[in-house]
């Protein structure tokens, strides 16, 4: 199995940082949002990952210096000093499924299904494999495990989607989910402006496990809502051909794709993922009870 990971917008909410790093590279506790995306993919099982970077950027670059620069320099340093343990988690970046980066093709229209294009030679030949939009966050298990279980479930899907339960007030944000009779997915509605216009309370996200038979309809003619290249308007196409199972995820979802959002996703992390949670929590409390 392989994974792409799309990161290849320019993150314009997050200037002036994304004009030198991409999105990505941003910290979640002392790890960047791209490693966990990672970690998920490795938690699976996946062998192979493509990462597809923003074009005529140093995002590749970057991107590989990552997940490849021995640092060696770094290491030896560490020795000297007696702090040899420091360099741990290097190693453990080192020691990923085998990870490819790419940029993105450039000629190809705006929007989220593009990078997935670009990295079509990498998987077009496979049985399925899976796309994670680095956005989304995955707390407390793997959704590209779940993903795969379903689809070992039923082999003769089209595609498996994850999909999270959401409070009314935000499904005008989100993609929500139209289901079938059988469960599977049926179509989805992309940001209803009223509560009433949405099919479920069942939200989409950036988990996907994908047949090839996809790229039959994610080419660059196929744009839809403002012109861009959509990846749930191919999803649709296949729901329409056969079944695309619908995966409740195990987790918890949560986006990284504004400040605010990242702001309480890094948060969430801390709280939940690192051993001084309690001095937040205290700080926290602090900070309230003065005011």
């Amino acid at each position: 199995m392989k994974a792409i990971i799309t990161d290849a917008g320019f993150a314009s909410r997050y200037l002036p940082i994304t004009k030198t790093i991409p999105k990505a590279m941003i910290p979640i506790g002392a790890k960047p949002v791209m490693q966990l995306c990672v970690e998920e993919c490795a938690e699976a099982g996946i062998d192979e990952i493509i990462i597809v970077a923003t074009p005529n950027t140093k995002s590749k670059e970057i991107y590989d210096d990552y997940f490849h620069n021995p640092s060696e320099n770094v290491k030896a340093l560490l020795d000297k000093q007696g702090k040899s343990e420091r360099f741990e988690p290097v190693e453990k970046v080192l020691q990923f499924p085998k990870i490819t980066v790419i940029e993105q093709d450039a000629s190809l229209p705006y929007g989220n299904g593009s990078p997935i294009v670009s990295a079509k030679d990498f998987v077009k030949d496979d049985e399925a494999f899976v796309v994670l939009y680095s956005d989304d966050l995955i707390l407390g298990t793997s959704d590209v495990k779940t993903l795969i279980e379903e689809y070992k479930a039923h082999p003769g899907a089209k595609a498996v989607i994850a999909a999270q339960e959401m409070p009314e007030e935000v499904w005008n944000k989100y993609g929500m989910i139209a289901l079938k009779d059988n469960g599977t997915l049926s179509h989805i509605v992309e940001k209803p402006k009223t509560p009433d216009l949405s099919p479920s309370n069942l939200t989409s996200y950036g988990r996907y496990l994908l047949t090839p038979e996809v790229f039959e309809y994610l080419i660059p003619t196929n744009t839809g809502l403002d012109g861009e290249l959509w990846t749930v308007d191919a999803i649709t196409k296949l729901a329409e051909q056969g079944d695309v199972i619908v995966a409740r995820s195990k987790g918890k979802w949560i986006t990284t794709g504004d400040p605010k959002n990242y702001f309480l996703a890094h948060l969430e992390y801390v709280l939940s993922h690192t051993d001084y949670a309690d001095d937040v929590r205290e700080m926290v409390y602090n900070r309230f009870k003065e005011d």
